[in-house]
C-alpha cells in the first residue's frame, strides 16, 4: 500500500455548499424509499424493480453532481432553478414505492422534469463557452431519450415495461462511454470526490435507519446483539472506503487533468459508485430484515441482500480502487468471494448467526489491512508525518 504523491494545490476548486447539501437530502429520502420498496417486496421482481429505480435516481443525482463541481451554483438565479430541481426530485422520490405500480406516471414526469432542468441549469452555466455547449448539445439526446422512454414505461405493464426501462437506463449510461468525453467536461477534483464520499456516507447512514427500524420497540437480547453486529458491519464498511481507499482515488483525479481526469471521474466515480450503493442498499435490507426475525433463518432473498450486498460493495471497491491506482486489493477480493459463498449458510442458520459471519469477514478485511500495512496507511493518511 504505497503513498500516493503529494496532492498539487488546485485553483479551480471550491467547497461543497449548503446548497449542494440540502439538494442531497432529497436524494437521501429517495434511497429510504428504495429500501422500503425492497423490504416492502422482498422477492426477485421487488429486487428488480428497486435496483432498476436506484440506477434512474443515481444517474439524475450524478448529473448535478457534475453541474455543482463545474461552478458553484449557491448565487441568484441558478440557486432557484436548483431549489425547483429539488422539489422535482422530490416527487421522485415520493414516487420510488410505486414507481412500478400507481405511481408510475408521477414518478415518469417527476423524472423527465429533474432531467430537463437540469439541462436548463447546465445551458445558464455553460454561458457562452463553446466547449460547454458542445457536450450538452451532444449528450443532451441520450438523457432526454432515456427519461422520456421511462415515461413511456408507465404506459406500459409487465415486461414492456421493465424492458423499456432497461432500455431507457442503458442509453443514459451508455452515452459517455460510447459518445466519448469532451472537453466541456469540468470538475474540480477535490470537491468531486468530497460530493460522492458524502454520499456514500448518506447510503451509510441509511444502514443505520435499517437497524433502528428493524429494531423497532421489542428490544430482546437478541435483537440488541444485533444491532450491535450491525453497527460493527456498517463501521467496517465506512473504513474501507474513507479510510485509504478515498483518499487513493481523490489523489489520482487531482493529479490526472483534462480528458484523463474527465474520464476517471466518470469511470470510477458515476459508473462504479452505483454499484457500492446499491451493495449497501441490499445488505440493509438483509439487516432489517435480520432484526426484525433474529431466531429464525432468513429467507432467501433477504439472505442474498445480506451476504452478497456486503459483497457487492467490496467489489465495486475492487474495480474502484483498480481504475483510480491500477492495482487488485487482494484481501477485499478475497472478502468479497467469501460473503458469496455465505449465501447458502444464510438461509439454513439463524439470522443473528448470518449476521455475524458477515460482520466478521468485512471487520477481518479492515483488520488485516490496517494491521498488514499500518505504516503504509500512516503515511497515505498523514504524508507529512514523521514514522
Amino acid at each position: 500500500m504505497p503513498a500516493p504523491e503529494r496532492e498539487p494545490a488546485r485553483a479551480d476548486e471550491h467547497e461543497v455548499t449548503p446548497l449542494e447539501l440540502f439538494f442531497d437530502l432529497v436524494f437521501v429520502f429517495a434511497i429510504t424509499q428504495v429500501t422500503k420498496l425492497l423490504t416492502a417486496q422482498p422477492t426477485w421482481n421487488g429486487i428488480l424493480h428497486g435496483m432498476l429505480v436506484l440506477a434512474a435516481i443515481w444517474w439524475a443525482w450524478t448529473t448535478y453532481a457534475w453541474l455543482t463541481s463545474a461552478t458553484d451554483v449557491d448565487e441568484g438565479g441558478v440557486r432557484l432553478a436548483m431549489l425547483t430541481a429539488m422539489a422535482a426530485m422530490l416527487g421522485v422520490a415520493l414516487a420510488v414505492p410505486g414507481a412500478f405500480g400507481g405511481d408510475a406516471v408521477l414518478f415518469g414526469v417527476a423524472y423527465l422534469l429533474v432531467r430537463i432542468l437540469h439541462f436548463v441549469l447546465s445551458t445558464i452555466v455553460a454561458g457562452e463557452d463553446p466547449d460547454r455547449r458542445g457536450v450538452l448539445l451532444r449528450f443532451a439526446p441520450t438523457a432526454g431519450f432515456g427519461a422520456s422512454l421511462i415515461l413511456i414505461a408507465a404506459f406500459l405493464s409487465g415486461n414492456a415495461r421493465i424492458v423499456l426501462w432497461v432500455v431507457a437506463l442503458a442509453v443514459d449510461y451508455l452515452g459517455p462511454a460510447v459518445i466519448g468525453m469532451g472537453r466541456g467536461w469540468r470538475i474540480a477534483p477535490e470537491h468531486f470526490a468530497e460530493r460522492y464520499g458524502l454520499i456514500v456516507l448518506i447510503a451509510l447512514g441509511e444502514s443505520i435507519i435499517a437497524i433502528g427500524v428493524g429494531a423497532g420497540f421489542a428490544l430482546t437480547a437478541g435483537v440488541i446483539v444485533a444491532a450491535a453486529l450491525g453497527l460493527a458491519l456498517v463501521s467496517a464498511l465506512w473504513w474501507l472506503y474513507f479510510d485509504v481507499a478515498a483518499i487513493f482515488a481523490r489523489t489520482r483525479l487531482m493529479q490526472a487533468s483534462g480528458l484523463e481526469r474527465a474520464r476517471v471521474a466518470r469511470d470510477a466515480y458515476s459508473y462504479l459508485h452505483l454499484p457500492m450503493i446499491a451493495g449497501i442498499v441490499l445488505f440493509a435490507l438483509g439487516l432489517e430484515t435480520t432484526l426484525h426475525h433474529v431466531g429464525t433463518a432468513l429467507e432467501t432473498v433477504p439472505a442474498v441482500g445480506l451476504c452478497a450486498g456486503a459483497a457487492l460493495y467490496l467489489l465495486a471497491h475492487i474495480a474502484f480502487l483498480w481504475r483510480t491506482t491500477g492495482r487488485i486489493f487482494r484481501r477485499r477480493t478475497v472478502g468479497a468471494l467469501v460473503l458469496l459463498a455465505l449465501i447458502p449458510a444464510a438461509t439454513t442458520i439463524p439470522a443473528l448467526a448470518a449476521l455475524a459471519l458477515v460482520s466478521g469477514v468485512c471487520s477481518l478485511v479492515v483488520a488485516y489491512e490496517a494491521i498488514r500495512y499500518r505504516e503504509s496507511r500512516v503515511r497515505v493518511r498523514h504524508p507529512d508525518a514523521v514514522i
